[in-house]
């Protein structure tokens, strides 16, 4: 089963952490991660049920946790399933989650789902991407959106977010470019924080150099707005969609955990009514 939530969320603008060497002890990591949450050892301790002053022995490698141990305080710190695996690597222990490509067997089903999901999106627009917004699967009206792209950016892997911003991708498309991309830069801003990964932190520092204008001063909200829009020139026509994100809800694989459907609907009748048209017109 898969959660959706909308994309419209408003991030802390703290600066992205940069990445570091990894530390090399269990008790390293987990101070990290704690930090990371901005909790502290008692905060930490109460919430996993142990004392604070052997999570303090835990974290200056005076005591060692058992596996148990790991994988509750890994859960109550958030950390994505990836980085429980490093954790209970760094304390002595196999790790816990299998990390698969999408294409094993074992991932059929979820695959599967996946692929429904796209095509029943249709007449409107939706992808499937990985940790790092690389395309992994698209319906067939994405494709009209991509015609005026660059080859270079339709390369695989084709990262989805540098797309959005490079001025030879969706960039000079796009009519609402500053806030739709300010809204992008937001929520990457937000995975790092959330994941400390290496690769999303240079993808997010590379989309900041892209030139895209200022956003305007906040305007106030009307009664009728949803979301922030993503506004694209397709032709004569600006079309009008808000998205929602879904990820699969209890995963136990890494990949798994991992993937997101983005998927957009259109934000007014004349949208609709446009794709509805191009998708008769690809049929």
């Amino acid at each position: 089963m898969m959660n959706a939530h909308t994309s419209a969320r408003r991030a802390v603008k703290s600066p992205v952490k940069p990445a570091h060497a990894r530390p090399n002890h269990f008790g390293d990591h987990l101070r990290e991660w704690r930090q990371r949450r901005h909790l502290s050892q008692l905060d930490l301790a109460g919430d996993a049920e142990i004392s604070a002053r052997h999570l303090s022995f835990v974290e200056t490698g005076r005591a060692a946790p058992s596996r148990d141990m790991v994988l509750r305080l890994a859960e109550r710190l958030d950390v994505p399933l990836r980085e429980r695996n490093v954790l209970l690597v760094a304390a002595g222990f196999a790790p816990a989650f299998p990390s698969r490509s999408l294409d094993d067997p074992a991932l059929a089903a979820a695959r599967q789902a996946m692929e429904t999901i796209l095509k029943a999106h249709e007449p409107y627009p939706a992808l499937a991407v990985d940790r790092h917004w690389n395309l992994v699967s698209a319906n067939a009206m994405i494709a009209p959106f991509l015609a005026s792209v660059a080859p270079s950016l339709l390369a695989s892997p084709i990262n989805v977010m540098r797309l959005s911003f490079h001025p030879q991708g969706l960039a000079p498309l796009t009519v609402n470019l500053a806030e739709w991309c300010g809204h992008l830069l937001e929520r990457l801003h937000r995975q790092c924080e959330a994941t400390a990964d290496p690769v999303l932190i240079a993808l997010y520092e590379e989309l900041k150099t892209y030139p895209v204008p200022a956003r305007k001063a906040p305007q106030t909200v009307g009664a009728d707005s949803l979301a922030i829009p993503f506004r694209i020139r397709m032709g004569d026509d600006v079309l009008s969609f808000i998205s929602t994100t879904m990820v699969f809800g209890t995963p136990l694989d890494v990949t798994l955990s991992e993937l997101a459907l983005e998927t957009f609907f259109p934000a007014d009748e004349m949208t609709t009514q446009k794709m509805r048209t191009l998708a008769k017109s690809l049929a």
